[in-house]
């Protein structure tokens, strides 16, 4: 079984629409949307949700009213701001926690005097396992102002790889979070090849540098190609050249498109959608990746 990553130095690049559009293209693959941040994936395939679980991840305090006594505890020792008072002093107050500022570091549970905060696992968020017109998908949501995004990727990433295994599918394709941090590289470890999209512009090419050397440092393979390229022919081949000097295959360039645009408002890929420049290019990069891995 292979692994294809799909990911971007940005946002915005395109790396969701190539991703889709590879799936289709492979048939046989599982797909899996590890941008669990701003998961975008589901609009396009639009996947039939066949089993949910919840994510837990990290812990939270929660004090229970009935026990506090109001001493202040947790307000003294918490560094994170977010234990609230409601009164003027100690004794009288009443304290809650902000769930949202809350770091689940347990400080408050260990200074409390009267062991009157709880700290049950976090709900960060949910996983699912969804079938799709090119085959399974799995995707999950973050919740809002949730933390361990890197353990649900790699959860996610793990439940595609189960499937493909029992199913016998050959690849599993992953649309990568954008950037550097945590959520990319906990997608990208350990996959047998990475796609970086990009675009011709400065901007473009200093993420491109970012992302290879990412890969570079955790000996990925990677490839490149420059989407929307004709927009600005000379930053396209700057980009190209930083590429190839970083040791990174170039396997394609896509031209702009209007139909792209076109097959997103119809909720479909690029490749289903049209026969114009844009879907051929994605069909020759899709072709070389192919022949790579």
């Amino acid at each position: 079984m292979k692994e294809l990553v799909v990911i971007s130095g940005k946002g915005g690049t395109g790396k969701t629409s190539l991703t889709a559009s590879f799936a289709v293209l492979a048939q046989q693959a599982v797909v899996a949307d590890c941008d669990v941040d701003a998961a975008d994936l589901h609009l396009v395939l639009s996947p039939e949700v066949k089993e949910g679980r919840d994510f837990y991840s990290g812990h939270e305090a929660i004090i229970r009213q009935s026990e506090c006594i109001g001493c202040g505890a947790c307000l003294a020792n918490c560094r994170f701001g977010a234990v609230k008072m409601n009164g003027e002093a100690a004794g009288e107050a009443r304290f809650s926690i902000d769930a949202v500022l809350c770091e689940g570091c347990g400080v408050c549970v260990r200074f409390c005097p009267v062991h009157a905060i709880d700290f049950p696992e976090r709900l960060c968020g949910q996983l699912y396992i969804s079938q799709c017109r090119t085959g399974p998908m799995v995707h999950a949501r973050l919740g809002a102002a949730a933390e361990n995004s890197g353990k649900l990727v790699s959860t996610v990433r793990r439940e595609a790889r189960r499937i493909a295994d029992e199913q016998d599918r050959p690849m599993v394709i992953v649309d990568g979070p954008p950037g550097i941090g945590c959520p990319v590289i906990a997608s990208v470890t350990g996959a047998t090849m990475v796609l970086a999209v990009t675009e011709p512009s400065v901007s473009g090419k200093h993420d491109l540098e970012r992302v290879l050397s990412l890969t570079r440092h955790f000996d990925i393979p990677a490839a490149v190609c420059v989407n929307k390229y004709d927009i600005n022919p000379e930053a396209a081949k700057a980009v190209e050249k930083n590429a190839d000097s970083a040791g990174a295959a170039v396997v394609g360039r896509i031209p702009y498109d209007p139909a792209v645009t076109a097959a997103q408002m119809d909720g479909s890929t690029i490749v289903e959608h049209n026969k114009g420049p844009a879907a051929d290019a994605v069909a020759a990069i899709w072709e070389a990746l192919c022949r790579m891995i």
